[in-house]
């Protein structure tokens, strides 16, 4: 399948276009493009929430997605009004515009960062017919581990997240057409770590695309 419509700027910074422009968790954006339909932030870190890069690619019908318990975050620092917000708990299942939304738990195990009492999301979208998995910031865990989707979003770096290890056995379990590496290289991770990822992927199951766009 093509992958020509996705773009990944650093971090877990993503840009996919179709009938409809999503981003999720937008961060440093250089370029103001103000062309985001849908912009879907997973969770209030600052590498994920960003109102600078919001603020380059909105524009007046921009709707943000984003966990309930964001709201009053959200609502104050996005420059998005009330009625231009959805606000979602982990595990729904909505339609907007369109586009099929299905809110994923997104938590560490044994970590401290992202516990699951915070709620913070995922998120399974699909337009055009094709189903793309943001997994966020989170291990692999027994909630994330029923998602069905075409294009799947994994963090890689470890330390926060789960390891390219991990991430390559969780792939290859729920078994994507395609997988695109996030979340490395920058902050935590090493750059060479999408190849490693790649490379344990395909050893597991070669008929799964990988895309190394970071």
């Amino acid at each position: 399948m093509t992958l020509d419509n996705i773009t990944v700027n650093t971090q877990s910074s993503i840009r996919i276009e179709g009938s409809k422009v999503l981003y999720f968790d937008p961060y440093l954006i250089q370029e103001a493009a103000h062309d985001a339909d849908y912009i879907f932030i997973t969770h209030e870190h600052y590498d994920h929430f960003d109102p600078e890069s919001i603020a380059k690619i909105r524009k007046d019908s921009t709707v943000l997605v984003a966990p309930e318990s964001m709201q009053k975050k959200a609502l104050s620092k996005a420059g998005i009004t009330a009625e231009h917000c959805l606000f979602y708990q982990p595990g729904e299942n909505h339609e907007a515009g369109g586009l099929v939304i299905e809110t994923i738990p997104a938590y560490n195990k044994m970590k401290p960062f992202h516990t699951k009492a915070k709620k913070w999301q995922g998120y399974v979208v699909e337009m055009d017919g094709v189903r793309y998995y943001v997994a966020g910031d989170t291990d692999v865990n027994e909630d994330i581990k029923k998602v069905s989707c075409d294009v799947a979003f994994v963090p890689i770096g470890g330390f926060y997240t789960m390891d390219g290890k991990q991430a390559a056995e969780y792939i290859a379990q729920i078994k994507p057409k395609a997988v695109v590496p996030t979340h490395y290289g920058s902050i935590v991770g090493k750059q060479s770590d999408g190849g490693e990822f790649q490379k344990m992927l395909e050893s597991l199951d070669g008929s799964i695309q990988v895309l190394l766009k970071l």
